[in-house]
């Protein structure tokens, strides 16, 4: 049994507590907007929000996820979260995603990143590579992540 607060819901899950944060929100919970990428933590496709800290849901057991506030892309983008709107409305204006797979987990990724930073900073573009730096995008969009990113950035200054 597993009890996980996602997206301000309390669950309870009858499931092993060393499966994955993935699969139980996949499987268990039908949000299927974190994706399964790479299985071990280097692509980013499953990134969530663990107490707002970008996590990789493909390696974190739900045991050390309870007790915790999980978020997921779904929270994120149709709820009235500001940084998430502003970073997918930034997403729109810099033609981020072309085949999409990565995008949830960039988008967790920035919108962690910008929650953040002090009230009106403006990160560098190394700031911006390093807190991306984790997550992969086979399309090669590099360019105008950083540039969303910046983006939402100054609509939330």
């Amino acid at each position: 049994m597993a009890s996980l607060n996602v997206n301000g819901r309390e669950h309870t899950l009858d499931v092993d507590p060393a499966t994955p944060v993935l699969w139980a929100l996949r499987d268990e919970l039908g949000l299927t907007g974190t994706k399964f990428g790479c299985g071990v933590a280097q692509c980013g496709a499953c990134t969530v929000h663990l107490n707002g800290q970008a996590t990789r849901s493909c390696i974190t057991p739900l045991s050390l996820a309870q007790g915790q506030r999980i978020t997921t892309i779904e929270a994120v983008t149709g709820g009235d979260d500001r940084v998430g709107r502003a970073v997918l409305d930034a997403w729109v204006r810099h033609d981020v995603a072309q085949c999409g797979y990565c995008q949830s987990g960039q988008v967790m990724a920035a919108s962690a990143f910008l929650a953040a930073l002090p009230k009106g900073k403006q990160p560098t573009p190394a700031e911006i590579d390093a807190a991306m730096s984790g997550n992969i995008c086979r399309c090669g969009t590099y360019e105008r992540i950083r540039a969303a990113v910046a983006d939402a950035a100054r609509a939330l200054a």
